[in-house]
């Protein structure tokens, strides 16, 4: 019996719903820990911690938001593709440009045998492309397309932005989780502990251990329902599924043999884990290739 065919642009709409929804969940359990922190200690040094985590948060992320798509490319020391040398890439991109409506971004190339690619920037206007040469080598054209219009959508889906975001929130979390257990040790006895209330604070301070586990959890939920978003979104932009399915089935047969030359803070951003760990399920930046084959096959 042949399976239901599946509507890119449902698997679109899901997905950013449940993106949407995870990142609720994040800011709940960031609402649960400030209502420990204020109840443990009084008003005025729940809004000190507060304010301390937005600042270091915003400012630690903030800054490598301006700057990622430089530090990605300086990391991979990618160098900017040539016209000249690579004129298939750029036909390629300036045509899913056409197709989706958002500015030609800045196309690099780095030297890797993997088949592999990534895009980041700010936003659409501020944006790049890389891609190893090993995909250059090894895909042929539908191939290629259906990579180049995946990364081409987490351009237009604003996922650099998204994940900022996300970023943020997590980052504020970690903080305010270290500042309230940290304070513990120095803050002095209050009347709520005269009250009898101490097992509401040590649920509190269980809360702020297990609190940066579960949103870093959620944090990479979210990274693989925006893979499996921009996988949709590059299917919309080509019309055709079979491009990306087997660009993928050829990147889970790729053995990599240089990923050491690719730092692992940048490795989230590509369309495939360049160093295909065996680690997957909740503590994967990438939903496993199969699903995602498996996927595109029935669009």
């Amino acid at each position: 019996m042949m399976s239901e065919r599946i509507s890119f642009y449902d698997q679109i709409r899901n997905n950013k719903i449940k993106s949407v929804l995870l990142i609720s969940l994040i800011i709940i359990v960031f609402f649960i820990l400030g209502y420990f922190v204020s109840y443990a200690f009084t008003p005025d040094y729940f809004f000190i911690i507060m304010i301390l985590s937005i600042i270091i948060s915003i400012f630690y992320v903030v800054i490598g938001y301006y700057k990622s798509d430089k530090i990605a490319l300086a990391s991979v020391n990618a160098k900017p593709a040539l016209r000249s040398e690579y004129s298939q890439y750029y036909h390629i991109v300036e045509g899913l440009t056409i197709a989706s409506g958002i500015p030609m971004p800045k196309l690099y190339v780095m030297n890797n045998e993997q088949i592999n690619a990534f895009a980041t920037g700010r936003d659409p206007k501020n944006s790049i492309i890389c891609v190893t040469t090993g995909a250059l080598k090894n895909l042929n054209k539908q191939e290629l397309e259906g990579v180049l219009a995946h990364e081409l959508s987490h351009i237009a889906n604003y996922d650099i932005r998204f994940m900022t975001l996300t970023a943020v929130l997590v980052g504020m979390i970690a903080i305010i989780a270290e500042l309230f257990l940290r304070s513990f040790w120095f803050r002095g006895s209050s009347d709520r502990d005269n009250k009898g209330n101490m097992i509401l604070i040590l649920i509190g301070i269980v809360f702020a251990i297990l609190a940066p586990i579960v949103v870093r959890l959620i944090q990479l939920a979210i990274s693989r329902k925006r893979e499996y978003v921009a996988d949709a979104s590059g299917v919309k932009f080509t019309r055709y599924p079979k491009g990306l399915a087997d660009a993928l089935r050829k990147i889970e047969k790729d053995h990599p043999t240089e990923n050491k030359k690719i730092n692992k803070a940048v490795a989230p951003l590509f369309i495939s884990d360049p160093f295909k760990r065996k680690i997957q399920g909740l503590f994967s930046t990438h939903p496993p290739l199969t699903e995602r084959i498996r996927i595109l096959e029935r669009m």
